[in-house]
């Protein structure tokens, strides 16, 4: 009877083991899955507290920080010029074939409108345009650039807005069969540490007629730029200029949103507002055209 009884004993205790090890693996689970839903739940508030804080810094113009929105949430964002007073950048956003970007050679103010004066704006004569992602061949999907100069004969007076424009394509064949676009120069030596496929230097004074100078204030409004062939995937244009630097080309907004122990951070570009490319070869006039 007594080794039937401590056969009892073990058994019981072993199912006691087994049950409570259960128990065990089971809170440890809630508790993980709970932690891992809280965690999830503040990066996600902190993920829309930092959106709130570039949306409110878009409107107003400037940073700021709100350190309760709200679920015990908060931001702090950053207003930035970008690419002001420097002779060459990259610019933030990658281009597929068909989409264009705007290089700006007058100021803006805060309000976002056009400004010249007290060497505000751009002067210079020469640029260097550099892009591509790679040097390893030159396939039917090396990108081309198009380059669209705006400019006016008498600074001030839109009526006198005349545009050069100019092409290039680092696929010889291709040129020659179709496109009919320049030679590049080669390859791009780089941009604070950004490397290029394809690179190509403009005198600007050769895109625009006799009688307008790029270096009178006010002559030289901005530029398109616009990528042709690249379907495969997306490029980076970088640019250079010799004898003048250049006004901002818009605005950087970091936000750094918390929510609890969760942080995250938005970064968004916006450029000067701009006409929107679809218009770049339509016919304009400041009064009746006649044929």
């Amino acid at each position: 009877m007594k080794r039937q009884s401590g056969q009892a004993l073990v058994l019981v205790l072993l199912s006691l083991a087994v049950v409570l090890t259960l128990v065990l693996f089971i809170l440890s689970r809630s508790v993980s899955d709970i932690l891992v839903s809280s965690k999830s739940e503040e990066a996600a508030r902190a993920f829309s507290a930092a959106e709130a804080g570039i949306e409110q810094a878009l409107v107003i113009g400037t940073g700021g920080s709100n350190d309760n929105i709200g679920n015990n949430a908060g931001y702090e964002t950053t207003v930035e010029a970008f690419a002001e007073n420097i002779s060459s950048f990259n610019y933030p956003t990658p281009m597929y074939s068909g989409d264009t970007i705007t290089v700006w050679f007058v100021s803006h103010d805060d309000s976002g409108n056009e400004t010249c004066g007290g060497g505000a704006c751009f002067t210079g004569n020469r640029l260097t345009l550099c892009w591509g992602g790679d040097v390893a061949g030159i396939s039917a999907t090396a990108p081309a650039l198009e380059f669209s100069l705006f400019y006016e004969m008498t600074p001030g007076d839109y009526a006198t807005v005349r545009i050069g424009r100019a092409a290039f394509d680092p696929n010889s064949s291709r040129a020659a069969s179709s496109s009919n676009f320049d030679d590049i120069d080669g390859a791009c030596s780089g941009i604070d540490g950004v490397e290029y496929a394809f690179e190509k230097s403009l005198n600007l004074s050769s895109l625009m007629l006799p009688g307008a100078s790029p270096d009178t204030e006010g002559v030289l409004r901005f530029a398109r730029i616009r990528m042709l062939y690249n379907t495969d995937r997306p490029h980076f244009v970088g640019v250079m200029a010799s004898g003048d630097v250049f006004p901002s080309q818009g605005i950087n907004v970091l936000s750094t949103g918390t929510a609890g122990t969760a942080t995250r951070r938005v970064a968004v570009f916006q450029s000067w507002p701009e006409v929107p490319s679809v218009f770049d070869y339509a016919v304009f006039s400041s009064t009746g055209i006649v044929k």
